[in-house]
């Protein structure tokens, strides 16, 4: 789904992506495979359909803070990624250490470089229930 301008005119040039953020604290001096377990669930999630690009990045102000970011081209894209067997052997135990909170987004508004905002509708349904 292609994403429209703020005035609706047209249809925009970035398409909807969706952005999961897992977030973990690690702390330093545990040494417990943390990183070399979260580079093979980066692995395993590029190798999935509608993966769009992914970042393991850990904060420059508390060394423990750490976050995995992918970004898919749907959510049902994501979705049916957490049931590869590859993901659910090599990320799935990683994401089980992720920190308890909202961790997938949908994309409303984006811009390139110097281009206007692109806005675009919610894909949650009207109602939570359905």
């Amino acid at each position: 789904m292609v994403g429209r301008r703020h005035s609706g005119s047209r249809q925009g040039a970035y398409p909807r992506h969706m952005l999961v953020l897992n977030r973990f604290l690690v702390p330093p001096d545990t040494g417990d495979g943390f990183v070399e377990q979260a580079h093979a669930a980066l692995a395993a999630l590029a190798r999935c359909p509608g993966y769009r690009s992914g970042r393991l990045t850990r904060a420059l102000e508390d060394t423990s803070s750490w976050t995995l970011v992918t970004e898919w081209e749907s959510v049902g894209a994501y979705r049916r990624a957490l049931g590869a067997f590859d993901v659910k052997v090599h990320a799935t135990p990683l994401l089980a250490r992720s920190l308890d909170e909202p961790s997938a987004f949908e994309t409303l508004a984006s811009a390139g470089p110097g281009e206007p905002v692109e806005v675009a509708a919610s894909d949650r349904a009207a109602d939570p229930w359905r």
